[in-house]
């Protein structure tokens, strides 16, 4: 049980990357587009991916942590 209290706290930390994967997908986007549209499009989609990404990795660790 307390193998996972790491994880536990960690979880707070991560409200910390709400703003930094919302900053990086506009500033990505806005360097390929120069209408807002689609710019909040790409952003929303690149978005996507940083959160898809990160749950990925999540979960390897976690099945890592689970295997050792």
């Amino acid at each position: 049980m307390l193998a996972h209290v790491p994880l536990a706290v960690g979880a707070n930390q991560l409200w910390y990357a709400v703003p930094l994967i919302v900053v990086v997908s506009l500033v990505y986007s806005a360097t390929r587009h120069e209408n807002l549209g689609p710019i909040l499009w790409h952003a929303v989609r690149f978005a996507v991916w940083i959160v898809g990404f990160m749950a990925v990795v999540l979960a390897v660790f976690v099945v890592l942590a689970w295997l050792v």
